[in-house]
């Protein structure tokens, strides 16, 4: 994960290291994703946006986190068909997910293994493996 002090200037150059041309409001949606890395969901990340007086849609949000994406800046975790979150951390890691709560925690990748995968469909290639683990409280 990235550990640096992220600036807007930090984030215009992540984005052209990345071939994205550095909009405003695109380094705004950086920012909010890498400032304070955390599990957030397109809602909440538009509400950091706009909180600081940018005027974002939500259209603009929903565009630039698939761009971001696609660029393999952020990971799309889909934890059920009506939550979807991004994390900025990239790294190989895996997921708790409260079904109650909607909290979401790293699992480091060691703290799960697979012991094997399907044959794999002809001309494919593994490009990752998310495991998501559904929990609740227990009574």
């Amino acid at each position: 994960m990235d550990l640096r002090i992220h600036t807007r200037e930090s984030v215009a150059q992540m984005l052209r290291g990345r071939g994205i041309n550095p909009t405003h409001q695109r380094i705004e949606i950086g920012l909010a994703l890498f400032e304070n890395p955390r599990h957030s969901s397109a809602d909440e990340i538009l509400a950091l946006v706009n909180a600081r007086h940018t005027e974002a849609s939500k259209a603009t949000v929903y565009n630039t986190l698939k761009l971001f994406v696609e660029k393999g800046m952020v990971r799309e975790l889909i934890v059920d068909p009506n939550k979807v979150f991004y994390d900025s951390n990239t790294s190989v890691h895996h997921h708790f997910y409260d079904v109650i709560t909607g909290e979401l925690t790293d699992i480091p990748a060691e703290g799960v293994h697979i012991d094997g995968l399907p044959s794999l469909p002809p001309g494919s290639i593994t490009e990752g493996i998310d495991v998501i683990v559904r929990i609740r409280q227990g009574h």
